[in-house]
C-alpha cells in the first residue's frame, strides 16, 4: 500500500522567512501600542493616590479603592479570557478593553468628586482586565515563529519603557507648574494614539490565528494536569513576592529622599526590561525549568529590603524589578507552552486571576507583619519560596513524563 506523502514544508514554499516576519512586525506593533498605553495609565496611578486625597477621599478610602481595583482588575480577567476563547473575536475584545481602559484616565481630570474617580479607577482596571487575555493569546500566536521567550519579551521591554516614561512626564507637568488635571488631561494623547495605533495593526493582521507556526501545548488531560501544578506553583512563589508600595515604606522609613524613591523605581522598570530580554532567551532553550529562577530570585527580595542598610535596601528594589521581568515573560510564556490555542485565552485569564489573588493576600498580610516585626515577614516570603519548589518539580516531571509519552508514539 503506498505511503501517503509528507506535506510540502513551509520552508520549501518560501514562506518561513516571510511568515517570521510578520509575526516579528505583531510583535513589535503591540508592544508599541502597550508603550503608549503605559505611558498613560502607568503616568496616572502615580498620582492618583493624591488625587483622590484632593477630592476628599480619606486614606482608608484610597487603600480600599487601589486595593479593590487591582482585585477587579485581576479576577474579572478569568471570565474576559474565557470569553476570547469561545467567541475567538481577538481584536474585538482587545480594542473594547484598551478603549475603556484609556480613556478613562484622561476622564479622571473632570472628576469633580472622589466616588466619580473611583468608579474611572475601577473603569480603567476593568479595561485591563478585558483586554489582556486577547492580547496575550495573539502574542502567543505570533511568538510561535520568533520563539515564545523572545517574543513576550520584546513586548515587555516595550511595556516597560511606557512603565519608565509615563511617570517622568507627570513629572516634568509638575515641575513646570502644571496641576493634576493638566496632568490626566495630557495623558489623553498617548491614549489617543495607542488606540489609533492598535486599530491600525488589528486591519494589517485581520487573523492571527493563522500565524501559529508550531502547535504548543499539550493535549487535552495532560495540559490540564501540567496547568493545575502550573498555576499552584505560581500562587505560591507571588504570595512571597513583596510589593514594592510596602519596599517604598520601609525606605522612605529608613530616610531615603522622597526623589530617590520614584527614582529607584525607574531603575526598578529598567532592570525588569533587561531581565525580560535574558529569560526570554533562555526560556526558548530551557522551557519551563527556567521558573526555578523566579523562587530563588525571589527569596533574595525580602531579606535584603527589609535591614535598616541603604545599599541593600537599594539593591532589593532593582532586584525586585528583575523579578518583575521574569514574572512579565516566563509566566506568560508558559502558558502559552503548556495550552493549546484553543485553551489560553481562559489560560491567561487563570494566571491572572491567581495573580491577582496572590498579590492581594500575600501583599496584605506582608504589609501586617511589617507592622509585627521585620524578620516576621522575611520569614513570610521566604517559606513561600520554598514551598513553591514542590509544586515545580510536580509539572517538570508531569511535562518530562508526557514527552516520553510523546516520543514512544512517535
Amino acid at each position: 500500500m503506498r505511503k501517503a506523502s509528507k506535506p510540502f514544508p513551509i520552508t520549501s514554499l518560501g514562506l518561513d522567512s516571510d511568515l517570521r516576519s510578520k509575526a516579528l512586525h505583531l510583535v513589535l506593533l503591540l508592544g508599541l501600542v502597550s508603550l503608549l498605553a503605559d505611558v498613560t495609565y502607568e503616568g496616572a496611578r502615580g498620582i492618583v493616590g493624591p488625587y483622590l486625597a484632593i477630592l476628599g477621599a480619606s486614606a482608608f478610602t484610597v487603600g480600599f479603592v487601589s486595593g479593590f481595583s487591582e482585585l477587579l482588575g485581576y479576577a474579572f480577567r478569568l471570565a474576559s479570557g474565557s470569553l476570547v476563547d469561545k467567541f475567538k473575536r481577538y481584536w474585538s475584545i482587545t480594542i473594547l478593553g484598551y478603549f475603556i481602559n484609556l480613556v478613562s484616565v484622561p476622564l479622571l481630570a473632570i472628576a469633580g468628586r472622589w466616588e466619580i474617580a473611583a468608579l474611572l479607577i475601577f473603569a480603567e482596571r476593568l479595561g485591563k482586565a478585558i483586554r489582556t487575555p486577547a492580547r496575550d493569546v495573539v502574542l502567543s500566536y505570533a511568538s510561535s515563529n520568533i520563539g515564545l521567550g523572545k517574543g513576550y519579551a520584546l513586548h515587555e521591554v516595550l511595556d516597560q519603557v511606557g512603565a519608565i516614561l509615563g511617570p517622568l512626564i507627570v513629572a516634568a507637568i509638575f515641575l513646570s507648574g502644571g496641576c493634576y488635571r493638566e496632568g490626566f488631561a495630557l495623558l489623553a494623547v498617548p491614549a489617543a494614539l495607542s488606540l489609533i495605533t492598535l486599530s491600525l495593526v488589528a486591519r494589517a493582521h485581520p487573523k492571527p490565528e493563522r500565524m501559529e507556526k508550531v502547535s504548543e501545548g499539550l493535549q487535552a488531560g495532560e495540559g490540564a494536569s501540567v496547568f493545575r501544578a502550573y498555576l499552584l506553583f505560581v500562587c505560591l512563589s507571588v504570595a512571597g513576592f513583596a510589593p514594592y508600595q510596602l519596599i517604598a515604606y520601609h525606605m522612605s522609613a529608613s530616610g531615603f529622599a522622597d526623589a530617590t524613591i520614584p527614582l529607584l523605581y525607574s531603575l526598578a522598570m529598567g532592570f525588569d526590561a533587561v531581565a525580560a530580554v535574558a529569560v526570554g532567551r533562555y526560556f526558548d532553550r530551557f522551557g519551563l525549568s527556567l521558573l526555578a529562577a523566579i523562587p530563588i530570585f525571589t527569596a533574595l527580595v525580602a531579606p535584603l529590603a527589609f535591614t535598616e542598610k541603604q545599599l541593600l535596601i537599594a539593591s532589593a528594589s532593582l532586584l525586585w524589578g528583575v523579578v518583575m521581568g521574569m514574572h512579565e515573560t516566563i509566566l506568560r510564556a508558559g502558558v502559552a507552552k503548556i495550552l493549546t490555542a484553543t485553551k489560553r485565552g481562559a489560560g491567561f485569564g487563570a494566571l491572572n486571576a491567581v495573580l491577582g489573588l496572590s498579590w492581594f493576600i500575600g501583599g496584605s498580610t506582608m504589609g501586617w507583619l511589617y507592622g509585627v516585626g521585620y524578620w516576621h515577614l522575611v520569614a513570610f516570603s521566604v517559606v513561600f519560596e520554598l514551598c513553591s519548589i514542590p509544586p515545580f518539580i510536580l509539572l517538570i516531571r508531569r511535562m518530562r513524563r508526557y514527552q516520553a509519552k510523546v516520543n514512544q508514539s512517535a
